[in-house]
């Protein structure tokens, strides 16, 4: 049996029935009667600067342990620069920015005791929106930006930009000046999408031999660990995380928030300190995908090439940088992405404002990017009059083209999906007639992501029953990767079932490095790790076995939880009998394994202020969607939905069909009805269920899938990541059929019926953004 056939197979998650019946705990299952409850002083206004603080009354208040501010953890972090305060120091950026917190032996002693708290504050002008951020005389966000520790180099920052990236390859100039060419120009806005995980944020702190201990729901242990050490100004040594199976986690727990605050409250009062997000918090504050403004003017020749191509992204990163930084890189991934281009030159910026801060969520701005791309295509075909699936199948990246930076792609896996994609159509049929007599629309779009590789370790223990202890930084966050893909990968290693592999709670304390769950990495970066570790083990173990049995170790194999001699099923001994000869004779037969990033080179000179300059593992999706639109409501309905997704090596077919139906149902909801708006003071309106329109039972639709396998990848087994990808197209398919349907050009998200009854009647104003220049060049720091 090949290793592979020994991985693959539709296991069913070993936590479903734990889950279902509420059995699984989580971190706040986890809160005792003796701990102490920490509540947050936020800010009521969006802007201003803090003349006083005083905490002495709310300390002399009944219950009350500890009050801790700025002062008492004053280091900066962030990503890419470090210019965020735990707590909010001297200035006050956003509405309900942490100003203090309060320790009390009950939650409602704590609440009871803000109001204890004296703070005034001088109000500033608030700046909402990137378009006031980037007025010439706008006020800076942060007036300190210059001293601010850059802790990746190579971004442009200037003033209420945070960070720039670019990506240039070609002369574009010109390929805009061919004589031959019709310029197409669109632009495009989208608003923010929350998260919403049923599990808050939440940590639990503690004190513990001279060191924080924190458990938490988060989705990188590491950086919680390092984030810590830094605003608390100790050595990330002396913080120890775990992570108990987290209620949900999009990329909104892929960075430190609260959990640093239950450690500074730990190390006061001496006592475990638990902090939980109400909903309306979570909510209010929730790191969102962020709204952003997307202009792109493509070159096409007569004959549907595209001879050059250039845009400009405006991310709105909120107060501060966060994720935001780090994301700019992956417009020229994602929107210089998907197609052949002779020439190409994108900028990105991650802008500040006085709102919520934003984050990483699913796909990121690859979804937005996306939709820009798609709806672009169609644009140009519509002006140039050709067929969008049949210019898509011209101009798709294939082997040997270059993408934004100069990357050379291999092998040819989007054609063939296109070709997949009209195979799975014919083989479900259309769901045109459902229309029934309402305005009909079909789109075929495709889209570009990767999988975000990166260190990972693994420590792999044979138990003396044969059973096996994987041991990494992994969190379960409700994909299923450390219930199903990892056992699977272990098992199929090692000869034993899954259910043999025990899988351990992340623990910071007794795993390596690992730069968190998220980004489609876990299977592919944890999983190659193990692989390594299985490999010291299956060493040592048939070394073991040899001795035993008299037989070269090459001559064994691994098979239902035995050594055995190649050829002879049933002959040798069950693995519990080498493992136990082993602890007698050498020690306990251990592995421990390590992955990292492959680097893959760009062109040189193309990328600045790049955090990735090329994928390691690009990934490719294939989107179809037919919809029906009401002409007297503008109500959406998505009469079908089809996925062709590019899988590598699909190990468990059940579980990555579950990551397709999740994710086209979560993109629905961006594409069509979640919507966040700020109030006249700053602050995010849909704060419970009750307000924000999340896609419900009556919105799901089954979708139709096939799994494409094949293409290139460095992960283990020729696995890519699944569980990312599937929201990337969706409102590129949604918005390309809504526009086909009406007839009128789809530029923002999501399509509310009122703004397609807008669109119906062309009362929708396109988008106008004066704050970005014509000239490519004027719309960059140089």
């Amino acid at each position: 049996m090949s290793e592979l056939s020994a991985t693959v197979m539709n296991l069913p998650r070993r936590d479903a029935q734990d889950k279902l019946r509420g059995r699984t705990k989580y971190t706040n299952d986890r809160i005792r009667p003796d701990m102490l409850h920490a509540v947050l002083l936020r800010s009521t206004v969006p802007a201003g600067r803090i003349r006083k603080l005083d905490v002495s009354a709310a300390l002399r208040c009944p219950g009350v342990r500890a009050v801790a501010t700025g002062a008492d953890a004053p280091g900066l972090y962030g990503i890419g620069i470090a210019d965020h305060p735990l707590l909010a120091i001297d200035t006050i950026r956003y509405h309900g920015e942490p100003i203090a917190v309060i320790a009390a032996e009950t939650e409602k002693q704590a609440r009871a005791a803000l109001a204890a708290i004296v703070l005034e504050v001088e109000p500033l002008a608030p700046v909402f929106t990137m378009a006031e951020a980037l007025q010439p005389a706008a006020r800076l966000v942060h007036e300190g930006w210059r001293g601010y520790e850059v802790i990746t180099e190579g971004g442009a920052r200037a003033g209420n930009i945070a960070w720039e990236a670019k990506s240039s390859r070609g002369d574009v100039d010109a390929a805009f000046a061919r004589p031959d060419i019709r310029i197409v120009e669109s632009s495009f806005t989208v608003g923010r999408q929350s998260h919403v995980p049923f599990e808050p944020r939440v940590a639990i702190g503690s004190w513990e031999d001279g060191r924080a201990h924190i458990q938490t729901s988060t989705q990188v242990p590491w950086t919680v660990r390092n984030v810590t050490g830094r605003v608390m100004q100790l050595p990330p040594g002396r913080v120890r995380v775990t992570v108990p199976p987290v209620g949900g986690g999009f990329g909104l727990k892929f960075d430190a928030s609260i959990e640093p605050i239950t450690a500074l409250l730990a190390r006061m009062t001496g006592r475990t300190v638990v902090l939980e997000n109400t909903r309306q918090e979570e909510m209010a504050t929730c790191l969102c995908r962020e709204n952003a403004e997307i202009r792109i003017r493509s070159a096409v020749t007569p004959e549907g090439y595209i001879a050059g191509r250039e845009a400009v992204v405006l991310m709105d990163c909120g107060a501060y940088g966060g994720e935001q930084v780090f994301l700019t890189t992956m417009t020229a991934h994602t929107l210089g992405g998907n197609y052949k281009v002779g020439a190409m030159r994108l900028v990105s910026r991650a802008v500040y404002t006085n709102t919520p801060p934003n984050g990483a969520f699913r796909a990121c701005n690859g979804v937005y990017n996306t939709f820009a791309l798609e709806r672009h295509t169609d644009e140009i075909c519509d002006a140039l009059g050709f067929d969008p699936m049949e210019f898509r199948k011209q101009n798709v990246l294939g082997d040997g083209d270059l993408g934004a930076t100069g990357q050379v792609f291999e092998a040819d896996v989007l054609g063939p999906m296109l070709d997949r994609m009209e195979a799975l159509r014919a083989s479900t049929g259309t769901s045109e007639a459902k229309a029934d007599g309402r305005l009909y629309g079909i789109a075929t779009t495709v889209g570009t992501w990767f999988v975000f590789v990166g260190p990972s370790a693994a420590t792999v223990n044979l138990n003396a029953d044969g059973s096996a202890t994987l041991v990494t930084s992994g969190v379960e966050i409700g994909s299923g990767t450390m219930v199903q893909s990892l056992p699977q990968i272990v098992a199929g290693q090692l000869g034993l079932a899954p259910d043999q592999v025990i899988v351990r709670e992340a623990d910071t304390d007794a795993a390596g490095l690992d730069v968190g769950v998220g980004g489609g990495r876990t299977t592919v970066s944890i999983g190659a790790a193990s692989i390594a570790a299985c490999a010291e083990v299956r060493e040592k173990l048939l070394r073991t076995a040899g001795e035993m049995l008299q037989t070269r170790p090459e001559d064994l194999v691994l098979r239902d939880g035995r050594v055995e001699i190649t050829g002879r099923p049933g002959s040798g001994m069950s693995i519990p009998a080498v493992v136990a000869h082993a602890q007698a004779t050498t020690g306990p037969i251990t592995g421990s394994g390590a992955f990292t990033a492959r680097n893959t080179p760009a062109m040189s000179g193309c990328a600045m202020g790049h955090f990735i300059d090329a994928l390691d593992i690009p990934v490719f999706v294939v989107h179809e969607a037919e919809v029906a639109v009401d002409p007297d409501t503008g109500h959406v309905e998505v009469l079908a939905y089809r996925v062709v997704q590019d899988v590598g090596r699909a190990l468990n077919p059940r579980a990555i069909l579950g990551q397709i139906q999740g994710g086209v149902v979560q993109g629905l909801g961006y594409a069509l009805h979640e919507e966040v708006t700020l109030t006249v003071d700053g602050r995010i309106a849909q704060d419970d269920f009750e307000t924000y329109r999340l896609p419900l039972a009556q919105d799901v639709i089954p979708v139709a899938a096939d799994l494409y396998e094949g293409a290139p990848s460095m992960g283990p087994l020729g696995t890519k990541g699944a569980g990312e990808v599937p929201i990337l197209a969706v409102g590129a398919a949604i918005g390309c059929a809504v526009a086909r349907a009406i007839g009128k050009p789809v530029q923002q998200l999501p399509l509310t019926p009122p703004r397609v009854l807008r669109l119906l009647h062309e009362r929708e104003p396109p988008p106008e953004f004066p704050h970005i220049a014509p000239g490519w060049a004027a719309n960059t720091l140089g």
